[in-house]
């Protein structure tokens, strides 16, 4: 008995030792199990709320750009003739409308497919799932962000371009621009070109979006020849006014708003604190453009101009745009004081060799964006001139500017000539003059300038009213 209690005894405690660690190792265990599934979800719940909050900022952002089309519209109208009021409105309209279908069947792929430094060549019909980009946001909002991005490209041409242009043949165009000329550069810039391998600054696109249209712009103008009367045969200069100075300011306040879109919209993730800066960034350089752009034209003719006013906050927003993730604001608000006054200054000399530029574009978009672009080079705070970089990242930033113009001005340039040579290129004097209101659509915006005037003889009707 004593023998078998001993055992007993003895059998006890071993069991114990062994089940209550056993069971504090299942607890535990559990519990262990339990929580780092927990960490798990939690991590992925975040994840997915980050991911769901960078694509609606993305989508917000594209939205804002994409109302940027109104605001060209409205200038461009506003800033020329009332007869052509119509034209300006379908061409802002079908540049966006062919512009999307070309970037979505061709463009992307070549901006950002892969490919060489050069361009893309995969993802056509984005027919991939371009899973070298690492996007944290879904592929279908990328898309929509950079096809507003064409957009804007496409339709700085329509002003510069405005009151003598064939219908037909800006279609034409804005496939050709939207679905080559633009992305190529911007898969030299943003699509592992050649260009981002050099260091090459350009946050938003200054030179990738704005100087493409800008430079675009110049050799359409050249292609086409100025308005009738514009020039005289002694070298003087008729001044072609807009017919809606109103009109014009809205299109730039909507231009403004939507560059809030454009530029912090650029980062591509709504829980990055840059975005406040990059905001903050892009409203000094607009303020600063209009601000030195007014006292200007107010020194030189002892008049504040509106038209030149208004084109300084444009030229103060397109200039900071490479540099807005970049510079301090004290950077933003010299690169916009030096703005004004450029684009005064580029938009008169355009005027004196004849270049016919009826809003401005070229000087606004082309010498503007080259402008900002250099200025990365000085007032970056990473790199820049001067805050001890050397000269490095300023000769990129040339080397840039001075490529995206070549380019442009090369394969606009062919454009142009073969459409000149095909459909045409102009109207004719008679339609010009009667208005493409009329001649290209069939109706004025502004029917009431054109109502029939009933006479003895029947039905006539007047002149339309510039």
């Amino acid at each position: 008995m004593r023998t078998g209690e001993r055992v007993l005894v003895n059998r006890r405690p071993v069991a114990w030792e062994r089940a209550v660690p056993l069971a504090l190792a299942v607890v535990f265990g559990a519990v262990g199990a339990a929580s780092a599934q927990a960490a798990e979800d939690a991590a992925e719940l975040l994840g997915s709320v980050a991911a769901a909050i960078d694509t609606v900022w993305v989508l917000l952002a594209a939205f804002l750009v994409f109302f940027m089309q109104a605001g060209f519209a409205m200038v461009e109208a506003g800033f020329t003739g009332s007869k052509n009021t119509g034209n300006i409105v379908m061409k802002n309209l079908m540049d966006f409308c062919v512009g999307s279908l070309m970037y979505w069947a061709i463009g992307f792929a070549v901006m950002f497919g892969a490919g060489n430094l050069f361009w893309g060549s995969s993802g056509f019909f984005l027919a991939d799932a371009f899973e070298h980009l690492g996007l944290s946001i879904p592929l279908a909002a990328f898309v929509i962000f950079q096809t507003v991005f064409a957009g804007t490209a496409a339709t700085i041409v329509s002003g510069a371009m405005a009151e003598r242009t064939k219908f037909v043949a800006y279609l034409v165009y804005s496939a050709v621009i939207t679905g080559l000329v633009y992305p190529v550069v911007g898969h030299w810039g943003w699509g592992g070109g050649w260009l981002s391998e050099l260091g090459f600054i350009d946050f938003a696109g200054s030179t990738i979006v704005h100087s493409v249209g800008g430079w675009a712009a110049l050799m359409g103008t050249l292609a086409l020849g100025p308005r009738l009367g514009k020039y005289n045969p002694d070298g003087s200069i008729n001044p072609f006014r807009g017919h809606n100075l109103l009109v014009a300011a809205l299109g730039v306040f909507i231009l403004w708003l939507g560059w809030f879109g454009f530029n912090p919209g650029s980062t591509l993730s709504g829980l990055t604190p840059d975005i406040a800066m990059i905001a903050l960034n892009t409203n000094l350089a607009a303020a600063a453009g209009a601000f030195t752009a007014m006292l200007f034209t107010w020194i030189r003719s002892k008049k504040t101009d509106v038209g030149m006013t208004l084109n300084g906050a444009l030229a103060g927003l397109v200039a900071i745009t490479a540099g807005c993730a970049s510079v301090s604001p004290v950077g933003a608000v010299i690169i916009g004081l030096g703005a004004g006054p450029l684009v005064v200054l580029a938009a008169e000399f355009f005027d004196r060799v004849r270049v016919d530029d009826p809003v401005g574009a070229i000087a606004v978009h082309g010498v503007s964006g080259a402008y900002g672009t250099l200025a990365v080079g000085l007032f970056a705070l990473d790199g820049g001139l001067f805050y001890g970089g050397g000269l490095a990242l300023l000769g990129v930033q040339a080397l840039g500017v001075v490529s995206v113009f070549l380019w442009t001005v090369a394969t606009t340039g062919i454009l142009f000539a073969i459409l000149k040579a095909t459909v045409g290129l102009r109207v004719t004097q008679e339609e010009e003059i009667e208005g493409l209101d009329i001649t290209e659509h069939g109706y004025s915006a502004y029917p009431e300038m054109f109502q029939p005037e009933v006479t003895n003889g029947g039905v006539k009707r007047p002149a339309p009213v510039a």
